[in-house]
This record gives C-alpha cells, sequence and structure tokens, in this order.
C-alpha cells in the first residue's frame, strides 16, 4: 500500500466524482415515462433515455427503442443520494460490488425507500447505484490542452475504493458470491 506521509497527502484524497441513478425498463411507453418522472422527482434533473443496442424478440425490444433512463449527479446532491441508497442496502455490499478501477455499484429493489412517497399511478421501480470515484488532478486524462494519463500511483484501485467505503460510510463488505 502507501507510506503514512503519501497517505497524508491532499491530492490523495479520494473523493465522488460521480453518481448515476438508471432505471431500465425493458420496454418503452408509459412505464419509461413514470420510471423517468421517478427519477426526476428524485434528483431534480431530467433524465436521459437509454436505447437498445439491438433487436431481441424474446424480450420483445427493437433496435434503437428507448427501454431505460438515467441521470447523472454530482457533488453534494450525489452525497447525500448516495447516504440514501446506502442506508437502503444496510451500509453493507459484497466485494464484487467493488470494480477494478476503484468504482462501485449496487442495486435497490424499490424507490419509495429512499423516502418518496408511493404513488399508486406511478408504481415501484428498482434502480442501480453507480459511484464513480477519483482524486485530485485525474482531470490530467480529461481536459483539452496538454492531455496526459493518470500516473499509477494515483490511480484508484479495489483496494482503495473498499477501503474509502469503509472508512467515510463506516460500511462493511461482504466476502460472498451474491447478496441476498
Amino acid at each position: 500500500m502507501v507510506n503514512e506521509a503519501k497517505a497524508a497527502n491532499p491530492m490523495r484524497e479520494i473523493r465522488v466524482a460521480k453518481l448515476v441513478l438508471n432505471i431500465c425498463v425493458g420496454e418503452s411507453g408509459d412505464r419509461l415515462q413514470k420510471a423517468a418522472k421517478v427519477l426526476e422527482q428524485l434528483t431534480g434533473q431530467v433524465p436521459v433515455y437509454g436505447k437498445a443496442r439491438y433487436t431481441v424478440r424474446s424480450f420483445a425490444i427493437r433496435r434503437n427503442e428507448k427501454i431505460s433512463c438515467s441521470v447523472t449527479v454530482r457533488g453534494e446532491k450525489a452525497m447525500q443520494l448516495l447516504e440514501a441508497g446506502l442506508k437502503v442496502k444496510e451500509f453493507e455490499l459484497i466485494k464484487k460490488n467493488f470494480s477494478a478501477t476503484g468504482n462501485f455499484g449496487f442495486g435497490i429493489q424499490e424507490h419509495i425507500d429512499l423516502g418518496i412517497k408511493y404513488d399508486p399511478s406511478t408504481g415501484i421501480y428498482g434502480m442501480d447505484f453507480y459511484v464513480c470515484l477519483e482524486r485530485p488532478g485525474f482531470r490530467v486524462a480529461r481536459r483539452h490542452n496538454l492531455k496526459n494519463k493518470v500516473g499509477i500511483q494515483h490511480k484508484i484501485t479495489k483496494d482503495d475504493s473498499i477501503k474509502w467505503f469503509q472508512t467515510k460510510f463506516e460500511g462493511v463488505v461482504l466476502n460472498k458470491a451474491f447478496q441476498g
């Protein structure tokens, strides 16, 4: 890992770059519009629609048909929504939820657990939370001028993100195959 002098460096602090909320309905039409309304209620932002990549006749979806909606949230709002989502999961994730690049994701079964009042006309939707973590200085890989690589020492590993999750939220990472 990293020695104590490097760990105290403020440039090595891990933060949430963005939180992506996704509801995949699997069909276009009324249910997708209601799911988009749920995301808009939750975040206050207009959701983006995702399209099917190819036709799957057994699922009755066609290519380029809108089947999902998602919202990207940043800043303080992202932290509040992440906290609410983890509260539903009781701050327990499994090791498989964390990727090798230091990001993690999880799903919840019912959106009403987040504190939204149940509306019979809307129904209940499950959603996915994807959390992208970064350190200060990651902009060098995205900026237009003098684009460069993020050094191997500065990248976030799976262990770094697990440690961040355990210290920031006092979360528990279980070592089992699936969450049940």
